[in-house]
């Protein structure tokens, strides 16, 4: 795997299971929105909310215990709008095997103190 720093790392509870015991698909899509919206504010420079959810797979499982590791990149940008990829990592609870269990695409707008739509900051332009 690349050399990169997640944006989420936590582990999957029981609580975070579907009926059949394994990791429920809308966990793993809340913890890789909450890793986008960090890069999204952080990039920004402020508030971003997330306007649409698009593109999603989930190619593996995990298991509860597992380590989840959440990597974000911007993809795109508009005028008040930052695409950000996330990819979703499990890394098994007593080794180092990894898998990936969950891709996705967040489109986030950026909002000012007013709550209104502002312009992307000139570096993303």
């Amino acid at each position: 795997m690349p050399n990169r720093s997640p944006l989420i790392r936590v582990t999957a509870m029981p609580t975070d299971l579907n009926p059949y015991g394994g990791v429920f698909g809308g966990w793993l899509m809340s913890q890789m929105a909450l890793g986008a919206g960090s890069l999204a504010s952080r990039e920004g420079k402020g508030k971003a909310v997330v306007v649409s959810a698009t593109d999603f797979a989930f190619p593996g499982a995990m298991q509860v215990g597992d380590e989840l590791s959440v990597y974000c990149e911007i993809v795109a940008t508009g005028n008040t709008s930052l695409t950000i990829s996330a990819e979703a990592i499990a890394r098994e609870r007593n080794g180092e095997a990894e898998t990936k269990v969950a891709q996705g695409t967040f489109k986030f707008v950026l909002l000012d103190e007013n709550n209104r739509p502002r312009a992307v900051a000139e570096r993303w332009a």
